[in-house]
C-alpha cells in the first residue's frame, strides 16, 4: 500500500514509466492491457463509485460505463498523470452527469404535476448494511463506512480519496478540479464531522455485547 507521502525520486520514475506504458497500450486498444487494468482498479473503483452514489446498483451501472469510456477513449490518455487519477476522473464526470439528468428528469416531473416522484437521485440507503460491506472488509472498515455515507458529499469523496486511495492534496485537487484550499477546508471540516460520529458509533457497540470486541 503506497504511502500519502511525496514519492521518492525512483518512485516517481517508476510511475511516469507505468504511465507511459498504459498510455500506448491504450492508444493501440491493448485487450490485455484493458483486462489487466480492470483487474488492478475494480475494487478501488467499486469503492469511489459507491461512496459517491450511495447505491450499488448505481455503483455497479456507472462501473460498466467507466470501462467503456476507457475503451473508447484511451487514446485520449497521455501518461502525464497518474492512471488511476485519470480513471477516477472519468468516474467523477459520469456521476455528475448521472446526478443533472436526474435532477432535470425530477423538474419536469414537477413541471407535470406528478405526484409520485419516488426517491431522490443518490439518496443515501439507511437499511441494511453498508456498501463496502457488500466488499467483506474488516469489521472496522465497514463502520467507517456506514459513517462515511451519512456524511455530506464533498466531504465524503475527500476523505474516500485521502486516505482510502492515500491521494496526496494536490491529486485530490486535479480530480476534483478544486482549489487546494477548498479541498485541505473540505477535508478539515469532513474530519471534524467524522470524529463525533465514531464515537457515537463506538458508544453504541459498547452496549452491544453481541458484536464482536476488538482487542488490542
Amino acid at each position: 500500500m503506497r504511502t500519502p507521502i511525496a514519492l521518492t525520486a525512483e518512485a516517481a520514475k517508476q510511475v511516469e514509466r507505468e504511465s507511459a506504458a498504459i498510455s500506448r497500450g491504450l492508444k493501440r486498444h491493448d485487450a490485455e492491457l484493458l483486462d489487466q487494468l480492470i483487474e488492478t482498479y475494480q475494487h478501488r473503483l467499486m469503492r469511489y463509485l459507491m461512496f459517491l452514489t450511495g447505491r450499488r446498483e448505481v455503483a455497479e451501472d456507472l462501473f460498466q460505463e467507466v470501462w467503456i469510456r476507457v475503451l473508447r477513449r484511451g487514446s485520449q490518455y497521455n501518461g502525464k498523470a497518474r492512471f488511476d487519477t485519470w480513471l477516477f476522473t472519468i468516474a467523477r464526470n459520469l456521476v455528475i452527469d448521472l446526478s443533472r439528468k436526474r435532477t432535470m428528469a425530477s423538474l419536469d416531473e414537477m413541471c407535470d404535476g406528478g405526484e409520485d416522484s419516488g426517491p431522490r437521485p443518490f439518496e443515501i440507503v439507511q437499511d441494511g448494511p453498508s456498501p463496502l460491506e457488500q466488499f467483506q472488509y474488516r469489521e472496522n472498515a465497514s463502520q467507517v463506512a456506514t459513517v462515511l455515507l451519512a456524511l455530506d458529499e464533498s466531504y465524503r469523496e475527500v476523505l474516500t480519496l485521502r486516505f482510502h486511495e492515500e491521494m496526496s492534496l494536490e491529486e485530490i485537487a486535479m480530480l476534483t478540479r478544486a482549489p487546494l484550499s477548498t479541498v485541505k477546508s473540505r477535508l478539515y471540516r469532513g474530519l471534524a464531522a467524522l470524529k463525533p460520529e465514531m464515537v457515537k458509533l463506538r458508544s453504541l457497540r459498547g452496549n452491544r455485547p453481541d458484536k464482536m470486541e476488538v482487542r488490542s
